[in-house]
């Protein structure tokens, strides 16, 4: 208890020369809070038996409100070095944008720009033009729509042609994604009932046939992007679903999550569809990401047939859906790029991460090494191991990547120790630890990032 009322007061605290000098740096409303924020936290520590009287000191406290500043002058969305290995990792952004596209992103976020203005007429234009007309190039489409992601598509297509009637999907592809979305709970939100078919591992194209009724709205494929069933199964590919569906005038919608438009022949397990094929195979709608295997922003793009599309864009729920003109600017920059096999293969971060061999990674291991040996406390030693990359964003559960790590080991501190300290620097460096090393996959560290993480490793030495 005395030492809680030893717990200075605010004013006080203000008026220590230490303070006074943050004041002069900082607006004073900001290191107010910082004080009190400190003050907190020395009364929590009391009430729980873990203040010391050495907390109470005034360079103390200083120092404990000087650490809150500088925490609060730190962006929350910042740059990491990804070493995990997984090229598209949902809790680090997913796709890395072309760096060709950073003038362009830069000039439409800093000033005025066409987003819903034709210059041509001078009238108001639309903004989804900016990307449909690349969209139907690239994938054969009448019409397409951008919306802000996967499952914002799947819901407005849902909404737009289902409400209060049926949509036929397979047991075997009611499936659920990150962030607990599931394909029952959108198809609620969208106002669909669900009408299941088949079982888990087998449907056939005459479970389809008999559940279609005059309440059927649609017949919904989804591909299964995130997991595989194995062995007995059985499946109706999405030609016979589409000729089913002429058949019986039912619209024939697939979602198909990771939107690859390349082939990509000679990498084990990297056999997802192409929307293309899809289209081509009759489906009236596709839906898919932009920020997955396409490897452009976080969008949700809807392309198919010009009558079914236009259904959409005259739908109430797209001006929620919407996307803005980063995104757009950003979507048009990557489809751009699509124009050329050859360039997307070499421009697009995704695509050329997924393609890198075990040797180039190698050989850009050896490099790494040589420069951390040179930048490293002799408490450190790295060297390169073999392992395995993953695909991730939900996509090609089965796809196995070979690669080489960087393996930090420290005489001072535990992989475990590296891996949080590493985690807290101010570029922070993402790693993952197996066999008792710290290790950084060499698929996902670009080559700028290494200044980050040798000045990491030495910080967390220090």
């Amino acid at each position: 208890m005395d030492l809680i009322r030893s717990i200075p007061k605010v004013d006080k605290v203000l008026a220590e020369p230490e303070c006074q000098r943050l004041l002069t740096a900082h607006p004073r409303p900001v290191v107010l809070a910082a004080v009190r924020q400190v003050l907190d936290g020395l009364r929590a520590a009391a009430r729980t038996g873990r203040l010391q009287a050495v907390d109470l000191e005034p360079a103390a406290v200083s120092a404990g409100i000087e650490r809150r500043l500088a925490a609060g002058e730190t962006f929350s969305l910042r740059r990491v070095v990804n070493g995990t290995g997984v090229v598209l990792h949902t809790n680090l952004g997913r796709s890395s944008l072309a760096p060709k596209l950073r003038e362009h992103l830069a000039e439409i976020a800093f000033g005025y720009s066409t987003l819903e203005y034709d210059v041509v007429t001078g009238e108001r234009g639309t903004r989804y033009a900016h990307v449909e007309e690349l969209i139907c190039r690239l994938t054969g489409a009448e019409a397409a729509l951008v919306v802000n992601n996967n499952a914002a598509a799947v819901l407005l297509v849902l909404a737009a042609m289902a409400a209060g009637r049926e949509v036929i999907v397979s047991r075997g592809e009611l499936v659920e994604i990150g962030g607990s979305f599931r394909i029952p709970d959108v198809m609620k939100q969208g106002g669909a009932l669900l009408r299941e078919v088949g079982t888990t591992n087998r449907t056939h194209l005459r479970d389809y046939r008999d559940a279609i009724t005059e309440q059927t709205a649609m017949l919904l494929k989804v591909h299964c992007s995130n997991f595989a069933v194995v062995g007995f199964t059985a499946e109706v590919t999405i030609a016979e679903l589409a000729a089913l569906g002429r058949e019986c005038g039912v619209p024939v919608v697939a979602d198909i999550g990771s939107g690859n438009l390349m082939d990509w022949q000679g990498i084990p397990g990297m056999n997802e569809p192409k929307v293309q094929e899809y289209l081509a195979a009759g489906a009236d709608l596709v839906t898919f990401s932009g920020d997955k295997l396409l490897g452009g922003p976080q969008a949700g793009i809807i392309a198919g047939r010009a009558a079914v599309v236009n259904r959409l864009k005259e739908h109430q729920l797209l001006r929620a859906l919407r996307v803005d003109k980063l995104t757009l600017a950003a979507l048009e920059g990557t489809l751009r790029l699509y124009r050329d096999e050859r360039q997307a293969w070499a421009e697009i971060p995704t695509l050329r991460l997924l393609r890198l061999t075990a040797e180039e990674l190698k050989k850009k291991g050896q490099q790494a090494l040589r420069r951390l040996r040179r930048q490293l406390p002799d408490s450190m030693t790295v060297e390169l191991v073999p392992g395995v990359s993953q695909v991730g964003g939900g996509a090609l559960p089965l796809a196995e990547l070979p690669t080489w790590l960087v393996a930090v080991r420290s005489a001072d501190c535990s992989a475990r120790e590296l891996e949080e300290g590493l985690r807290r620097q101010p570029v922070p460096v993402i790693g993952r630890i197996a066999r008792g090393d710290f290790l950084l996959d060499l698929r996902t560290v670009a080559d700028g990032d290494w200044p980050a993480v040798a000045d990491g490793l030495r910080a967390v030495a220090a």
